[in-house]
């Protein structure tokens, strides 16, 4: 033991009246020195070498125990024998001293044994790579639903016994069942089991995900990350065979059909935002699909479903097309465009949209609009509060591409306006006027120019593209129509695109009425609703 060391004894533990260790370190070292050379001493050193090679746990109340007979016997008759009685023994509760000694260095404990054997902590998994597990009473509750309706069909379920299954079991809109009960059926047996079922809708962790994911992974192909077109029509086959609402076009196969690709035109024309051609699952979830699939399955009335599948929104959509196209070749061109809504639209603007800036046609004949291409028009047109149809229009009006409007760009399409104003002796309106009645609109956040993010935060963006290049409508916005404004009033929950359909489609049953019965072709036109 070093000089240096005996300072660390506290000299008032020893309870020796009458010796000053302090004074005398020697007193010290030759105590220590003493108790190294018992046999008890040698026994305890000896021990806690071994149970340190060894690994084994150091018995704190053990050692302290010989400890202390080794200390007991280690002091000197000299001491033990001294006519002055000992001091009572020092509390060990509360005592400083106390304290200091249950946390000193000397501690017999090996501190690196909490290192070799840290607690372990279990973290619970949060990573599920096809989705988390069905939680058990979901789990259960389905293999009970499934075992009942599967208990009176062994050898398993067709096609039209599987409707149930789909409704009951997987909740979801009837009109899936036949392209779900394809997606397990993958050798085409025309039998779904019970087992192959569970093995798909449970075992493939169908059960666990949302309705769009549901959705979505049963209508993609293999091996695909979105959804393209063609994927929708198994689906529009089953609705416009089941649907009560559509029971009067069975015997219209070709405008069963027409019907289908409008209502596809539509979805891809609203919830397709990246204009790719193909939905991928957060843009299935972002739009209003999976609601709107979800109405037309409660809804005997499909005109009430507003949002892709109403039968007279498609009506208006293919009569609006049939009137343009004048040799019904179902391809119309600059000249047949430009008669659209009486002559409303200029030139400049026809000129832009065949140009193909706002969307590429899916026509193969150049200089030729298709039907899908006139529904993405004709949907921008009517509506130009959506995002898809300020989208449509601000390529059409950014001629140079630079992602703004300017000024300049805005008088080169208005400059036409005034020219028609001063043709049907119309009081014109300056330019210089209407530039600052825009930027009053708008209030973009640069000053002369308009951007993206300017129209979509204004509720009066759609005014800014009718004063550009649609004479009627600016002429309905300058003297405040006030049909459209009651008409407004009415429904605000409507939108612009739900209001014309509603007006064309009165219209063009009036019309359809004064026709004499026989003088139509019928498959000219399609049926007219019955609702």
């Amino acid at each position: 033991m070093d000089i240096e060391e005996v300072h660390i004894l506290d000299p008032e533990l020893l309870q020796l009246p009458g010796l000053s260790v302090k004074s005398n370190p020697l007193i010290a070292e030759e105590l220590f020195s003493h108790w190294l050379s018992l046999p008890d001493t040698s026994r305890l050193v000896k021990s806690l070498i071994d149970d340190t090679k060894s690994s084994t746990p150091v018995s704190i109340s053990k050692n302290c125990a010989n400890l202390n007979i080794a200390c007991g016997s280690a002091l000197p008759s000299l001491f033990l024998n001294s006519g002055t009685p000992p001091l009572s023994p020092r509390a060990s509760s509360g005592s400083p001293r106390f304290s200091r000694q249950k946390t000193s260095p000397f501690s017999l404990q090996s501190p690196l044994r909490s290192l070799r054997e840290p607690k372990p902590q279990l973290i619970p998994q949060f990573y599920f790579q096809h989705g988390p597990p069905p939680a058990k009473e979901l789990k259960e509750q389905c293999l009970s639903m499934v075992d009942h309706l599967f208990s009176d069909f062994i050898d398993g379920l067709r096609m039209n016994e599987f409707k149930t299954v789909t409704k009951e079991v997987c909740k979801l809109p009837s009109f899936l069942s036949s392209v779900l009960f394809r997606k397990i059926d993958v050798d085409s047996t025309g039998i779904v089991t019970r087992d192959a079922f569970v093995k798909y809708w449970v075992d493939g962790h169908m059960l666990a995900m949302d309705l769009a994911s549901q959705i979505y992974n049963i209508l993609r192909q293999p091996g695909c990350e979105y959804l393209r077109q063609a994927d929708f029509k198994p689906v529009l086959d089953e609705l416009l065979a089941s649907h009560p609402g559509l029971e009067f076009l069975r015997n219209t196969p070709e405008f069963q059909e027409r019907y289908a690709e409008t209502v596809i035109y539509r979805i891809f024309y609203y919830i397709n935002r990246s204009g790719t051609g193909c939905i991928t699952l957060r843009e299935l979830k972002r739009g209003n699909l999976v609601a709107a699939m979800q109405q037309v399955d409660e809804e005997d009335d499909i005109n009430k479903v507003i949002r892709y599948f109403s039968y007279e929104h498609f009506y208006v959509i293919y009569c609006r097309f049939w009137e343009l196209d004048g040799d019904h070749d179902f391809l119309i061109d600059k000249e047949n465009l430009l008669k659209y809504g009486n002559h409303a639209l200029t030139y400049r603007i026809v000129d832009r949209i065949f140009s193909q800036v706002p969307r590429k046609f899916t026509s193969k004949v150049e200089g030729k609009m298709s039907y899908e291409d006139f529904a993405y028009f004709i949907l921008a047109e009517e509506d130009k509060s959506s995002e898809p149809s300020l989208e449509y229009w601000f390529k059409c009006i950014d001629l140079d591409g630079d992602g703004v409007i300017s000024p300049n760009e805005m008088q080169f399409f208005y400059e036409e306006q005034l020219h028609r104003m001063e043709c049907i002796t119309q009081e014109p309106v300056l330019f210089e006027d209407i530039l600052c009645q825009i930027f009053d609109m708008i209030k973009p956040e640069k000053e002369n120019c308009i951007t993206l993010k300017d129209l979509k935060a204004s509720k009066l963006s759609r005014n800014v593209f009718n004063i550009l290049f649609n004479l009627n409508k600016f002429m309905a916005f300058e003297t405040r129509d006030p049909f459209l404004i009651r008409q407004e009033r009415e429904n605000p929950t409507l939108t612009e695109w739900d209001r014309f359909a509603q007006r064309e489609y009165v219209r063009l049953s009036m019309e359809e009425d004064e026709v004499s019965n026989g003088s139509a072709d019928v498959w000219d036109e399609p049926l007219e609703s019955p609702f």
